[in-house]
């Protein structure tokens, strides 16, 4: 994979954080574990602990697989992010 040309701003790192820490809310009130989440959206359960520690961006396919596998809608998983800048 190329590697960017400038790091990523801070808010940015910010909001992948905090779409992590939804998705860790909402899976655990799902009362599922990585795996059983992970099963569900068709992924390994090393993407879904790289996209809860926010160290990976979920494309918005894989988001909207998320969604569903948590049985919410998307807004209710990327709602509430910080603001941008």
């Amino acid at each position: 994979m190329p590697t960017r040309r400038t790091p990523l701003p801070d808010w940015v790192i910010d909001q992948r954080r905090a779409l992590g820490e939804n998705i860790i809310r909402l899976r655990r009130g799902a009362g599922l574990s990585q795996d059983q989440l992970a099963d569900r959206i068709g992924k390994e359960r090393r993407s879904v602990q790289r996209y809860e520690r926010g160290e990976r961006d979920p494309s918005f396919s894989d988001l909207v697989l998320i969604a569903y596998g948590l049985d919410v809608p998307i807004t209710e998983l990327v709602g509430g992010l910080p603001a941008g800048r």
